[in-house]
């Protein structure tokens, strides 16, 4: 899913004229170059149509994946080795990945473009703070997250608009942050029109190599410093990618 959140509290001193005014104008650099188009609109109603039977068949997912529990390890002991600090999860569906983050220890806060998958993730998570919003528009402050997480989220996202949505995720993260995503690998793009209990989508779901997303990420201002595959005989396989915002 395509996900992003407003979070302006993470700032100090946000409601300051002069400060409110930067982070608006480093906001508006990349709203000229992410082509929202009509996907982000199918994206969105799609989610919302199967957000229910979404949650209910990624609960408890985690515990059978091993891998992608030692990268969301890897990538808390990265964060907390920085300092610390405000972790967003862009595009955070039900909330059970932002509720592991909390559970390695760290401040993780939830972003998600369907307002009901934000319905559903405040439900089963009341504890933790979700927030309806977008990565291509993402309303964070500047350098304001000690760590960002895409877990995907980006399959939906058409390749036009990723320099876009990576700078975004390079803005709002401070200096030497880490970034973890997790993708579909592969080359192709199909139109999905069902899923989650045979419920009508409308959503392109893009496969990527990590050579093409590393590349991005790089073109953005980031050092690429590691990724995995997962499951690489697999007909889906799938891949997580670690990185750090450049100064």
């Amino acid at each position: 899913m395509v996900r992003g959140v407003a979070a302006r509290q993470l700032a100090p001193g946000a409601g300051k004229r002069k400060q409110h005014g930067q982070q608006r104008a480093g906001r508006e650099r990349y709203r000229a170059v992410v082509d929202t188009g009509d996907w982000l609109t199918d994206t969105r109603i799609s989610y919302d149509t199967v957000a229910d039977s979404y949650a209910s068949q990624l609960r408890g997912a985690l515990d059978e994946t091993p891998y992608v529990r030692a990268a969301l390890a890897l990538f808390a002991e990265f964060v907390r080795a920085a300092g610390g600090g405000p972790v967003a999860d862009v595009g955070c569906g039900p909330g059970h990945v932002t509720a592991h983050l909390r559970k390695l220890g760290l401040d993780a806060f939830g972003i998600d473009l369907s307002p009901a998958m934000i319905d559903v993730a405040r439900r089963e998570h009341p504890e933790l703070r979700f927030e309806v919003g977008s990565m291509t528009d993402l309303d964070l402050a500047d350098a304001s997250a000690a760590g960002l997480l895409a877990f995907w989220s980006l399959i939906h996202v058409p390749d036009g608009a990723l320099p876009g949505v990576f700078g975004h995720f390079r803005r709002a993260l401070q200096p030497g942050a880490p970034l973890l995503l997790g993708f579909h690998a592969g080359n192709t793009s199909r139109l999905k029109t069902e899923g989650y209990g045979g419920y009508p989508m409308k959503v392109r779901v893009h496969r990527r190599q990590p050579a093409q997303v590393a590349a991005g990420l790089r073109d953005a201002g980031f050092a690429v410093e590691a990724h995995l595959l997962l499951d690489p005989d697999d007909s889906l396989p799938g891949a997580v990618l670690f990185a750090r915002r450049q100064p």
